[in-house]
């Protein structure tokens, strides 16, 4: 297993499977879209933890844990996992864990349904990564572009499904 550390002299020394940068950047991607339904609803519609499937297109499936804090859902096939870490009644944190040969991005994302008023509510999707393994302020600005037309595009979905009767 190889991680990197900084040792004395500022010298990244290898010991974990993946690798994690010795000056990380990190982001944080911060999305919200109003609803018109109250929270409890919304969240009854969007917030199942396999939920993704719907807004997202993306396979999932559970492959352990009963739907709390330590759940694990793999999505497209197996190819991204993500262990949930956080929870409310209204909400839930996820991270993604280190793999061998793969940089380390300390991905983690959170999403809330928040109440607003009585009948209406705001989710909130926050995205944080560290993108100081890719070459360029543009390719930074790319990485992080993407990933807010793609969680934007999910929240109009989540608005769609949660407006629905």
């Amino acid at each position: 297993m190889k991680k990197v550390l900084t040792a004395l002299f500022g010298l990244p020394v290898l010991i974990a499977a993946g690798y994690v940068a010795a000056q990380p950047d990190y982001r944080r991607i911060e999305l919200t879209i109003d609803i018109d339904r109250p929270a409890a609803e919304v969240w009854a519609k969007v917030g199942g933890y396999c939920d993704i499937s719907d807004w997202l297109g993306l396979d999932c499936e559970i492959t352990s844990g009963d739907g709390g804090i330590g759940t694990v859902r793999v999505l497209n096939g197996g190819r991204v996992t993500e262990i949930m870490v956080a929870q409310t009644d209204l909400s839930y944190g996820y991270s993604q864990p280190v793999r061998e040969g793969v940089f380390y991005n300390q991905y983690h994302g959170f999403m809330e349904a928040r109440p607003t008023g009585p009948d209406s509510s705001m989710l909130i999707y926050t995205i944080m990564m560290d993108v100081s393994n890719l070459e360029d302020q543009a390719a930074m600005d790319s990485a992080i572009q993407s990933r807010e037309e793609r969680f934007g595009a999910a929240l109009l979905k989540m608005k769609e499904i949660a407006e629905t009767f």
